[in-house]
Formats: structure tokens, sequence, C-alpha cells
């Protein structure tokens, strides 16, 4: 008898278990504005803006010379990426700006970084780089490219250095940002256990900047392909932005729309990248 009663129970608080994690699967989902995977609905707004291009040149609505056709801008793709084009195959353009943007990037990231993170934790630091910082971080980088021509000249060293500078302000501010991240508990508790100064900064205040550091990195990222076109009008033979620009000149709309294209794909592709990156260096995020 007695066994008979501890089975019944245990049926039953296996069936509310049961009830228990099937309604925590219907809204688990949904606990925050805004969860939820977008892949669906991105794929159907790009084909939507595809399908009203092609519409739109195809009616007549927009004259080629604004606007070509999605035909006229893959025939462009395939002549260049084949090298038949009356001008360097698309893999020499490419190539040149990944090469300035990587190499801008990289700078950045090995200075700013740290010197945002010196900026979050010493006074002297944050006020040694804040007025440079906050000076220039709003003027766009044409204003500045003349100066950067007349000191440093028209080779590689000014373009790679004024998407530099465009990279640099955001990941330093992000950086400087993250380090007040972690709250007092975290570092008192740290403190209390013996830490150093610079124990807290490495296994405390570090690890709790990461996210806003990998997003730092986002938006710099974007700005050195942002900054990429201006960069090659310095006298270059070679990158994507010179294609663009050189295809302007004769009003070539449908090779001009074609880099245009390739440069957002690529931002795009190395955006997606560092969001993989954040999502396997700091999993936590966003599930606290």
């Amino acid at each position: 008898m007695l066994e008979g009663m501890v089975m019944v129970a245990e049926a039953v608080a296996r069936q509310s278990q049961r009830k228990t994690e099937q309604v925590a699967q219907k809204t688990s989902a949904f606990r925050e504005l805004g969860e939820g995977s977008s892949a669906g609905i991105s794929v159907i707004t790009i084909a939507a803006l595809f399908a009203l291009w092609f519409v739109v040149t195809q009616t007549g609505w927009v004259k080629p010379l604004f606007l070509p056709s999605p035909q006229a801008v893959w025939e462009q793709f395939v002549l260049y990426a084949s090298g038949q084009a009356n001008d360097k195959p698309l893999w020499q353009h490419l190539s040149a700006s990944l090469l300035r943007v990587l190499s801008a990037f990289g700078l950045a990231c090995v200075t700013a970084i740290p010197i945002g993170i010196a900026m979050g934790t010493s006074r002297v630091m944050r006020g040694i780089f804040d007025p440079p910082l906050e000076f220039y971080r709003p003027l766009p980088p044409l204003s500045y490219l003349p100066l950067i021509i007349i000191w440093f000249g028209i080779d590689e060293l000014p373009k790679v250095l004024l998407i530099y500078l465009s990279c640099f302000a955001p990941l330093a501010l992000a950086a400087r940002s993250g380090m007040k991240t972690a709250t007092q508990e975290q570092i008192h508790a740290a403190a209390s256990m013996g830490a150093s100064r610079w124990q807290v900064i490495r296994h405390v205040l570090l690890p709790a900047a990461l996210p806003e550091i990998l997003v730092g990195m986002r938006i710099a990222v974007g700005f050195g392909w942002t900054t990429l076109v201006a960069a090659e009008m310095v006298a270059a033979s070679l990158g994507l932005g010179q294609l663009v620009l050189n295809a302007s000149n004769f009003l070539r709309t449908d090779i001009v729309v074609m880099g245009i294209i390739v440069i957002g794909l690529l931002a795009y592709g190395f955006d997606l990248l560092m969001r993989w990156a954040a999502y396997r260096l700091v999993p936590w995020k966003g599930r606290g």
C-alpha cells in the first residue's frame, strides 16, 4: 500500500515537472523584447529589395545612368572577377583594400585598446589622452586628409594612417567604457582576497570589459571600411575605393554599384565574424 502511494506521488511529480518544462519551453523563446532569430526576416527583406531593384530598372522608371539593372552589375562583376575588364582584376583591388583595412584595424587594436584600458583605470592617463581623442573624434576624415598628405606624402602610409585614425577612437572609448562595467562588489571581493591592482584588472575588470571591447571592434572595422574610399583618393592605383572613384569619373554607374556591393558584402562579412567571436568569447552576455 505504501509503495503504491509512493509510486503515485512520483508519477504526479513527474507529470507536474513535464508540464512546467513545456510551459517554460513555450515562453522561454520570448522572455525579452526582441529575442528570437531574425534570419528569415532578413532573407525576405534582401529578396524584396532585389525584386524592387529589378522591377524599377526593367520598367524604365529610373534611367540606367542613375541606377543600372542587376544584370548589368552582375556582368561587370563577372568581367572583373575573371580579369576580362579593361582594368586590373577584382582580386587585386580586393587584396589591396583588405591589406589596408586589416593593417590599420590590427594596429588600432594593438594601440587603442591598451590606451582605453589605461584611461579607464588611471586618471593621469585619462587626463593625457582624453583631450586629443575627443578633439579629433568628431572630425570627418576628409577634413584632415590634406594635412596627412602634406606630412606623409602619397604612398601607402597616409592611406593606412587615415583608416587607422578612424578605427582608433571607437576602440579606445569602448575599452575605457568597458573598464567601468565590473561592479564594486566584484572589485572589493577580489581585493579582500588579497588580489593586487594588476590582478584585479586582469581577472575582474578585463573579463567584464570584453563585451564592450568587442562591440567597439565591430564599430571600428565598420568605420575602417567607411573611410576606405577617402583613403584611396590619395594617388591609389589599386583598391575597391579607387575602383569606385575611377568609374564615377566616367559615369560607369554599373561599375560603381558593383564596387559598392562588394565593399558592403566585405564589411558585412567582417561584422558577422565579429558577432561570432563575441558569441564564442562572451557567451554570458545578455543572459544574466
